[in-house]
């Protein structure tokens, strides 16, 4: 081997060593010796939950009820939809009628995604409630205080707002006012 082929075999012998020793500090999770003590988490690196709070502008908490098999409160990563919350909620439960809920709507922090069983959620009077997430123009028409165009202009609304996280929302609409909301409140699920 020549003087420049040794010169070069010192360098790269270094440089790997170098890498080896600082690959613990510059790559989460990775450690000298297996798995760190305390479950995996590496001492001054946050878990992942720990994580999504930090980062917090992005992440969503969700309410995930209805016909799910672990309903409850989960925290969702940006740019998650319905259907990534159903899952994290251990998916849609036998009597689950997916097909009432968009499933494609990205979901926003605070927001209720109720998955109604087939044959409809009933409200307080118990009529049939009608999903506001879904829900088409002609279905909001049949509700006792919408009109055709009151119907649009909740389906404009809807596709403008994105994920709805109660009913309550629909105050943002001109035109419906409190004693409308009350109207719609039992009729409508989020």
């Amino acid at each position: 081997m020549s003087l420049d082929g040794r010169k070069w075999a010192v360098v790269f012998g270094v440089v790997a060593l170098v890498a080896v020793l600082l690959a613990p500090r510059l790559v989460p999770g990775a450690s000298r010796g297996g798995n760190p003590p305390g479950g995996g988490k590496v001492a001054g690196q946050p878990t992942a939950p720990e994580f999504v709070e930090r980062a917090g502008s992005q992440a969503a908490v969700v309410h995930v009820a209805g016909a799910v098999r672990r309903p409850g409160v989960y925290r969702m990563s940006a740019g998650a939809r319905v259907r990534d919350a159903v899952r994290r909620a251990g998916g849609a439960g036998r009597s689950a009628d997916l097909d009432a809920i968009n499933l494609a709507a990205k979901v926003a922090d605070g927001q209720q995604v109720v998955v109604p069983a087939r044959g409809g959620k009933t409200g307080a009077a118990g009529t049939a409630q009608v999903s506001l997430g879904s829900a088409t123009a002609e279905e909001l028409d049949t509700l006792d205080g919408v009109g055709p165009v009151m119907a649009e202009k909740i389906v404009d609304w809807r596709s403008t707002k994105g994920a709805i996280g109660s009913v309550e929302e629909l105050d943002e609409i001109p035109g419906i006012g409190p004693k409308k909301l009350e109207t719609l409140r039992n009729q409508l699920a989020p």
